[in-house]
């Protein structure tokens, strides 16, 4: 097992959800940390609101990429490829997890995995497919927006 699926691990242990870890693991990549944010993204958590829609790794992973690339003040803006960043992801999830483990909502997932064992490798690869797309559009993992 290698380091960033260890830490995974010890934060689902810690009781942190999909979305959280996604973006726990950033904000760990820019040496900081974030406790509003992470609080935040416990909506996300089991589908949505707990709702069982939209996997957590995936809305997780479109917040890390929108935590690089997005709007935060009234004078900033989004960067002009995080629509397409969004969509890369979106799509890759839709056919690689999606395909692999049942869909790509929590439910559908849960239907085919009732024990969540797909759980850790969906989130471990959405989280490096994301670091992936923003390497891929010049965005430094190690950095934040505001560094």
């Amino acid at each position: 097992m290698d380091e960033v699926s260890l830490r995974m691990l010890q934060l689902k242990q810690e009781g942190f959800c999909c979305s959280q870890i996604m973006l726990i693991m950033a904000l760990e990549a820019q040496n900081r940390t974030n406790r509003d944010l992470i609080r935040a993204a416990g909506g996300l958590c089991y589908g949505v609101g707990m709702s069982g829609e939209i996997c957590g790794a995936l809305s997780g992973g479109v917040c890390l990429l929108s935590l690089y690339a997005g709007k935060g003040f009234g004078d900033e803006q989004a960067y002009e490829r995080l629509p397409l960043m969004m969509e890369e992801l979106t799509e890759w999830f839709r056919e690689t997890p999606g395909a692999n483990y049942g869909g790509i909502r929590c439910d559908e997932i849960l239907a085919q995995h009732p024990d969540m064992t797909a759980c850790g490798l969906i989130v471990a690869s959405t989280y490096a497919k994301a670091m992936e797309i923003l390497l891929t559009h010049e965005l430094n993992p190690s950095r934040g927006r505001d560094d």
